[in-house]
């Protein structure tokens, strides 16, 4: 059965570039500099776009920002639903939080689910200064009050579409498409 029926592309990898390069700088005037930054991707294509974020600010900046990598399998409050044996990979957060910038990195924001079980991951590890979140789309219906602090772009859905997001180091091509998932 055919999962994801794509309509369009809508964002090529040159814009997705663009877009990191633009979150990159946007996180860098936002917060004043890098001193309290630490940058956290959400598993799985919120990581390798978080290690691009890092890369931009690591050219421009001439600063290392920490990068960790969160898996919220276990943070879901859908959980039950999805799997009786759900596959958990490894969280790494290998420096401090406390009183950090810590600015949570994913693909997709759609409920806003995935973000509120990533920050209840994160308060397991200190207490942040803040936290920020960073996402390359923000597709609309929320369900929870959460809102991204940085937007590589808005795209405007409907409930039955799907949003893909494409990453060369997991997917060999970058780009976003949209499309009908199934009836």
């Amino acid at each position: 059965m055919e999962l994801f029926k794509e309509k369009a592309e809508i964002v090529d990898a040159l814009e997705m570039r663009r877009m990191i390069t633009r979150l990159a700088h946007e996180i860098v005037e936002r917060n004043k500099g890098t001193s309290e930054l630490v940058l956290v991707g959400i598993r799985r294509r919120g990581v390798p776009l978080a290690r691009r974020i890092q890369d931009r600010i690591r050219e421009f900046e001439q600063a290392e920002v920490p990068l960790g990598m969160l898996d919220i399998t276990l943070y879901r409050d859908d959980l039950k639903t999805i799997s009786t044996q759900p596959v958990v990979g490894s969280t790494e957060i290998p420096f401090e939080i406390d009183d950090k910038v810590v600015v949570l990195v994913d693909d997709v924001l759609y409920t806003g689910r995935t973000v509120r079980a990533a920050m209840d991951e994160i308060v397991d590890f200190g207490r942040p200064r803040a936290i920020h979140l960073a996402v390359l789309i923000d597709r609309g219906h929320r369900e929870l009050p959460i809102r991204a602090d940085y937007v590589g772009k808005n795209v405007p859905t409907s409930r039955r579409e799907i949003v893909a997001v494409r990453v060369e180091e997991i997917d060999g091509r970058d780009g976003v498409a949209i499309g009908e998932g199934p009836e």
